[in-house]
Order: C-alpha cells, then structure tokens, then sequence
C-alpha cells in the first residue's frame, strides 16, 4: 500500500475550488507534449515564462515501478531534456524520492540513472510538495526559476499533479492516457477521468490563473 494523507486532505478543496484538479492544456501520451511547453499555453491566449519542468514518472513517461523511459517515449524525452537542461527538469514522484514509499532513497537513485533526471526527495506527497519543489529551486539559481508561475507540472494525475500545479500557482499539463492501457488502469485514474468529463460537461469551471506567491504553504 502506498496511502496518500496530502491528497486525501487536499482532495476537500475541490467541494469549493472544482478547477484546481483542472490542467491547464491536455495530451494524450508524453510524446503529444508540445517542446518548448510555453507554446500550448501563448496559442490558448496565456501569458507563461516556464523556465522549468517538474516530471511526474509513473504513467507518464514510464510504466509504474519502472526505473527508465518506456522506449517509445525516448526521443520525445531527450528533446524535452535539451529543451530544459540540468535542473530544469525534475522528477518528483509519490513513488521513487517520496519518503513514505522510498525512504533509502534507493528507488530515486535508480530512476536518476534511468533517465539522466534529478529526482526530488520529499517528505509530503503530491500534491502538497510545492514548498519543497520551490526549496529546491531555491538552491539552484542557475535554473532561473524565481517564482512557481515559472513551473510547469506534468503527470497523469488529476487530483495530485494537476492539483500541485494549481496550488502552487503554476502550470499544469495532463497526460490523459498515459502509458498503462485503460482496462489495467487503477479505480482511482478511471474516476479522475470521469471527473474530467463531468467538469467539462459544467462548463464555466477553469483552472486557476498561476499567481505567483503560493497561498497556503
């Protein structure tokens, strides 16, 4: 078992902020996102600066458990690393770096030579993590990250990455089918897709503007 205590909490806000699980432009495979990011967002009218991207790893760009790219995904996944090199790019997962589920840290170290990445270690899973991804940020300058309204989140997760990305006032990209096949997806990514839809059909429910400082944390 892996429980998730931030996104249980978290999951209240949505009886009174329906759009914060809402991402800010949907693909259906990691080779569907646009390279740089910023240009899906200015093509819907947005004004973005991302200047970094935190990678959501299982169903995203990787099958769960695994500790590389799934090898369809690999040369996508290399144009996003020059895209937004060293730092840039961060993996923060709630499995490998979480210290709930990984607490040797043994799993990051294994996802980090699978895929050339940094991964954040965290003590509070997604998607409350936002004061630990801007504290690290915070110690590398060199990224020019300044601001969470400077990240984007991508993963395939509605009510933690998407919920993250809102939370802190950033970006949020859904991976809407992943790498997993719909029938061996879990209960609770065929109810986050049920969600998407039934918010669409409400219309009038969008997901926050980033607004730089993050309220909250």
């Amino acid at each position: 078992m892996n429980p998730n205590l931030s996104a249980s909490l978290n999951a209240t806000r949505l009886l009174f902020k329906p759009g914060l699980c809402l991402p800010h432009h949907t693909v259906s495979t990691f080779n569907d996102l646009p390279i740089p990011l910023d240009r899906a967002l200015r093509n819907k009218g947005y004004k973005s600066d991302i200047r970094a991207v935190v990678l959501d790893k299982d169903d995203c760009f990787a099958y769960p458990d695994a500790k590389e790219v799934y090898e369809p995904y690999k040369k996508h996944f290399e144009s996003l690393k020059q895209a937004y090199p060293g730092r840039k790019l961060l993996v923060v997962s709630n499995t490998a770096g979480a210290a709930s589920w990984d607490k040797d840290l043994k799993q990051a170290a294994e996802v980090e030579r699978g895929t050339g990445l940094h991964v954040l270690p965290h003590a509070v899973k997604k998607p409350g993590c936002a004061r630990e991804i801007m504290d690290y940020y915070s110690r590398h300058p060199e990224t020019g990250v300044t601001d969470p309204s400077h990240i984007a989140v991508v993963g395939d997760r509605l009510t933690t990455d998407m919920m993250l990305a809102n939370m802190m006032g950033g970006w949020g990209f859904w991976i809407k089918d992943g790498v997993v096949p719909m029938q061996q997806k879990s209960f609770f990514s065929k109810l986050e897709r049920n969600l998407a839809v039934f918010l669409a059909a409400r219309g009038g429910v969008q997901p926050p503007q980033p607004r730089g400082p993050m309220d909250g944390f």
